[in-house]
């Protein structure tokens, strides 16, 4: 239930309230789902004369770890205001010493690494209105829309801020920071970047049928590619800091570069592959 009638959106941000915070005429409203409610308020705007709805994941107050986080509620909220195509921006430590901070890596793989975290609609649970979900298996093997990746790719070089253009996001559980051993075998992987948030965003996405586009931002090199006491909270909050109007300006000019809702063509449009989800979705 939204409590704003009319509320509608056709694009999705989950980040920070310093992506919206400067719009004029924000209108904030609340969401209830099937799942609880989600981080925080959404925060409906326009930008590009398009209209988007802001989710901060952490919460306005940041006061949600990432382990914490309600992602089934955050990505139905957003459906349920008619988001159709979802930019996930998220702070990095870099796996290679050429990924320093200050680096914007738009990946095309992810590996999951999390341990306690819901990550599926489809898990046969009755919903409080009574609808069992079926149990269906969706394709995983791309997980980013790749609409998006070109739209963000685009938007960043225009910018003249050259991106990584693909490479793999690792997601750790967290809120803790990887030992020495994690990052040196999480880089002999041939990862590229580790987070925390980016996963189980993706995939609930993709079960939703939305487009979920990650813009990842490196604030530090991850602890087994640098000497020294590793990574710490202050200084991935001071990075992030110094390029947060840099990045607001590539995801703002992303949204100008995304295909209206109704001409998307991406395989994430089909993603149920005729199957029946067993769920009313919104």
């Amino acid at each position: 239930m939204v409590e704003t009638s009319g509320a509608q959106a056709d694009i999705g941000i989950i980040g920070g309230s310093g992506f919206y915070s400067f719009l004029d005429d924000v209108i904030e409203i609340t969401v209830e789902t099937p799942y609880g409610p989600p981080s925080d308020s959404l925060f409906l705007g326009e930008v590009a004369g398009r209209r988007v709805a802001f989710l901060p994941r952490h919460g306005r107050k940041h006061h949600l770890p990432p382990h914490r986080i309600n992602y089934r509620a955050n990505l139905w909220a957003l459906r349920s205001l008619g988001v159709r195509q979802v930019l996930g921006p998220c702070a990095v430590g870099g796996l290679r010493p050429e990924y320093g901070p200050g680096t914007l890596l738009i990946p095309d793989q992810l590996v999951d690494r999390t341990k306690n975290r819901v990550q599926t609609y489809f898990d046969g649970e009755p919903l409080p209105g009574g609808q069992i979900p079926n149990v269906v298996h969706v394709a995983f093997a791309d997980p980013y829309c790749p609409t998006g990746r070109k739209a963000a790719i685009s938007a960043a070089r225009k910018r003249d801020w050259e991106p990584v253009d693909g490479g793999t996001l690792v997601v750790v559980e967290g809120p803790r920071f990887s030992t020495r051993a994690e990052s040196v075998w999480h880089a002999s992987q041939g990862w590229s970047v580790v987070g925390m948030t980016g996963h189980p965003e993706a995939i609930l996405a993709r079960e939703l049928e939305l487009c979920y586009t990650s813009l990842t931002l490196v604030t530090d090199l991850d602890a087994g590619t640098e000497a020294g006491d590793g990574v710490s909270h202050s200084e991935v909050m001071r990075v992030f800091a110094q390029n947060v109007d840099r990045l607001r300006e590539v995801l703002f000019d992303t949204i100008r570069e995304l295909p209206d809702t109704q001409a998307r063509d991406c395989l994430c449009t089909t993603a149920h592959d005729g199957w029946n989800p067993g769920i009313d979705l919104p």
